[in-house]
């Protein structure tokens, strides 16, 4: 899918191209048991939002009902129906192709100014790999999109929020890690032309685990990630996205930085069951959507 940049020595360029980084087997997420992980992050509490506008239950739902649909590799079968019920689901809802026969699922909040554009993102392929379920990687931040599209009030926007359900970010089966970026990330690279005037992309992934905890990741943009841990701040769970700042991942936001749009990406990399048959719903977390809901809601209204 992507990999984290943790080798000392790696310099990572980002300017006129992006540097394919380099996955490795030392990486915090695979060094410690199922059990442990899962213990640590149970003693990691995710406070209670101070408000309540955003229906966490009805995202849990959603997860839920993604998981049950089984592996959703892009293209599968399993993956056209979730990109149905996400046409249906989202405002204005439209499929938009990625070649190779996929397909991007677009949906539109009109605010109060037209022309200026703000872009919500999630990828709804799993990895394809047997057994994979992806209830955090993949499942949680479509759940988060959705609901954040049906929860929006148009008066309480100045700008208008694209909702976008990226396909194939997950690269396909056998392509090797060092080929990532060449064949992963199809569907937020066929759009992020179209969309290069945004003033701004978020992008939801690994979003729903248990002891959620969110520092900027390192492509993110400074100034946007300072305005959503002020959004944090208001709406009590500061304490999901700490004042650190984790190493940089290729992900949907990045053809969007090259773009020239401030894009940020929430991504809890320190997460046991990255790529393994272990990330299934009983990982899942609420609490950990509500937090994630509610910030970005909040953050919205001052885009």
């Amino acid at each position: 899918m992507r990999w984290l940049a943790v080798l000392l020595g790696v310099q990572v360029v980002l300017g006129g191209a992006l540097i394919a980084l380099t996955a490795t087997d030392n990486l915090p997420f695979v060094s410690r048991g199922d059990g442990e992980g899962a213990s640590a992050r149970a003693a990691e509490r995710v406070p209670p939002p101070e408000v309540d506008r955003f229906n966490a239950r009805s995202a849990f739902g959603s997860v839920r009902r993604q998981v049950a649909l089984g592996p959703r590799p892009a293209g599968s079968p399993a993956s056209r129906v979730l990109g149905e019920r996400i046409r249906r689901t989202l405002p204005r809802g439209r499929f938009d192709p990625v070649p190779g026969g996929l397909r991007n699922v677009i949906g539109t909040v009109r605010g109060r100014d037209s022309k200026r554009v703000v872009v919500v993102g999630a990828h709804y392929d799993t990895k394809d790999q047997p057994g994979f379920l992806g209830a955090n990687d993949g499942a949680s931040g479509t759940a988060i999109l959705t609901q954040l599209a049906r929860t929006v009030k148009p008066r309480r926007l100045r700008s208008t929020v694209v909702f976008v359900a990226f396909d194939g970010e997950e690269s396909p089966a056998g392509t090797p890690d060092d080929q990532f970026e060449r064949f992963g990330l199809r569907g937020s690279k066929a759009l992020a032309p179209a969309l290069r005037r945004a003033r701004a992309m978020i992008l939801l992934d690994f979003v729903g685990e248990r002891g959620l905890r969110i520092p900027r990741e390192g492509f993110s943009d400074a100034r946007l990630w300072r305005m959503l841990r002020a959004a944090a701040r208001r709406v009590g769970v500061a304490r999901v996205f700490p004042s650190a700042t984790q190493g940089p991942v290729l992900d949907d936001h990045v053809p969007f930085i090259r773009q020239g749009v401030p894009s940020i990406d929430l991504i809890d990399f320190d997460f046991p069951c990255f790529h393994r048959n272990c990330d299934d719903l009983s990982g899942i977390s609420p609490r950990s959507l509500d937090a994630v809901g509610e910030t970005v809601l909040e953050l919205l209204r001052r885009l």
